[in-house]
C-alpha cells in the first residue's frame, strides 16, 4: 500500500467512511450478515495492521449496530466483546495482530449466533426473548431448555398482543405488560432472584420490537 493510499485509509478511518477504506486496501465491499472466512482471511492479511484493526472494528460496529435493531441482548454482549478487545489494544496488553485475530474470533461468533435461532427452531423474534431470558446463567439453566423455549414463545405471543402504537409512553400499558411477563416467568418457574432483571430486560427487548408489531 504506497504513500497516497494510506492517505485515503487514513481519512477513512478519520471520517468513518468504510466502503473508502475498503476500496483503498484493494478490498470488495462486504456483507456484513456473512462476514465469511474468505473476506476476514483479507482483513487478517492486510500489510498495515493498525488500519485492518480499524477496519475491522467499524465493520463489527456496523453488524452490532444491525444486530441492537433486532436483539437487545445480543448486541449486548457482541459490543461489550468488542470494547475489551479494544481496550487491549489502547492499553498495549496486545498487539495489532493478536487483537485483529480477537475481531475475527468475535466476528465468526456473530455469524454463529445469527444461525443459533434455527438450530433451536426459533423465528428471530422467539430467539431474541431467549436471550433476554439470561438462558446462560447457571440458575436459569435448571429449568431446562425446553422449559426456556416455551417461555420465549409465550413472551413472544404475550407482547405481541398488547403492545399498541403508544404503549412505550402510557404507564397503565407498561404496567400491565410487566405483570403479565412477571405471571409468565413464575408459571414457569423462574428464579424469584431473577425475575425482577428478567423482566426489565424482556421490556426492553419489546420496545426494540414494538414499531414493528404495533397496530
Amino acid at each position: 500500500m504506497n504513500f497516497a493510499v494510506r492517505q485515503i485509509v487514513s481519512r477513512a478511518v478519520a471520517s468513518d467512511e468504510i466502503i473508502d477504506i475498503f476500496s483503498a486496501a484493494g478490498l470488495k465491499k462486504p456483507d456484513i450478515s456473512i462476514l465469511s472466512d474468505e473476506f476476514l482471511a483479507e482483513i487478517r492479511n492486510l500489510p498495515y495492521k493498525n488500519l485492518a484493526l480499524e477496519t475491522l472494528k467499524k465493520l463489527l460496529n456496523d453488524k452490532i449496530r444491525t444486530i441492537a435493531k433486532k436483539n437487545l441482548v445480543q448486541s449486548r454482549v457482541f459490543s461489550e466483546m468488542l470494547q475489551r478487545a479494544m481496550i487491549k489494544f489502547q492499553n498495549r496488553s496486545l498487539d495489532a495482530a493478536k487483537v485483529i485475530q480477537e475481531l475475527i474470533d468475535l466476528a465468526k461468533d456473530m455469524r454463529e449466533a445469527h444461525k443459533r435461532g434455527e438450530n433451536l427452531g426459533f423465528t428471530e423474534d422467539e430467539l431474541a426473548f431467549y436471550d433476554a431470558l439470561e438462558a446462560n446463567d447457571s440458575a436459569v439453566k435448571v429449568l431446562g431448555d425446553d422449559t426456556l423455549k416455551t417461555i420465549a414463545r409465550e413472551l413472544v405471543e404475550t407482547v405481541r398482543r398488547n403492545v399498541t402504537i403508544d404503549w412505550t409512553e402510557k404507564e397503565s400499558v407498561r404496567a400491565k405488560l410487566r405483570t403479565l411477563v412477571r405471571k409468565i416467568l413464575r408459571r414457569y418457574g423462574y428464579p424469584p432472584d431473577k425475575q425482577e432483571k428478567a423482566t426489565q430486560t424482556v421490556l426492553e427487548q419489546a420496545e426494540l420490537l414494538c414499531k414493528d408489531w404495533a397496530a
